[in-house]
């Protein structure tokens, strides 16, 4: 797996984080206990930080980069769909964030929020905890509890599953 310092900037992996093989993880990046990452993401935390907490999922061709002046920070329980791109953000617990979304500096997602597919959370918005956050900008409605169940809870437990199943189970045939 390309786990790659960048002088004194190292990457610190948290006990059995999984980081696919063609994943790239570059300088300040903290991975939580069971977090894991896609092939083809790439953390690159070059200019700051990038911290992403216990059993969350960056899914394949994610991006997450980093500012100067604004850490790159993913809270526990989370997912990050395919294709996202989250830069100088937070975003706290239990959250997922769609496939192809893009969540910008200053940005804050509010635990157990979801923003859907290909929604744009643009430069300093906020998303209140417990919101379904949908659109280009994103508009933001609370999130009902069988919604919370079937988008959150469930997707957090599959690839947790999934990165288990990967860490035993995945080899190379070429």
């Amino acid at each position: 797996m390309p786990v790659y310092a960048l002088g004194d900037l190292v990457p610190v992996l948290g006990p059995d984080a999984y980081v696919h093989p063609d994943a790239v993880v570059i300088g300040a990046v903290e991975l939580g206990e069971e977090a894991s990452v896609w092939p083809g993401a790439v953390l690159r935390a070059d200019y700051g930080r990038i911290v992403v907490g216990a059993r969350t999922s960056v899914q394949d061709g994610t991006v997450i980069h980093t500012t100067e002046e604004w850490a790159t920070l993913i809270g526990a329980d989370c997912v990050v769909g395919h294709n996202a791109h989250l830069e100088g953000c937070v975003v706290e617990d239990r959250c997922v964030v769609g496939s192809g979304s893009v969540v910008l500096n200053r940005a804050r997602i509010g635990t157990g929020s979801v923003v859907g597919a290909n929604g744009l959370v643009p430069e300093g918005r906020q998303v209140e905890a417990g919101h379904l956050a949908l659109g280009v900008p994103v508009r933001t409605r609370p999130l009902d509890p069988q919604e919370h169940e079937k988008w959150i809870d469930f997707a957090v437990r599959a690839y947790r599953e999934n990165a288990q199943h990967y860490r035993h189970a995945l080899r190379r045939i070429d």
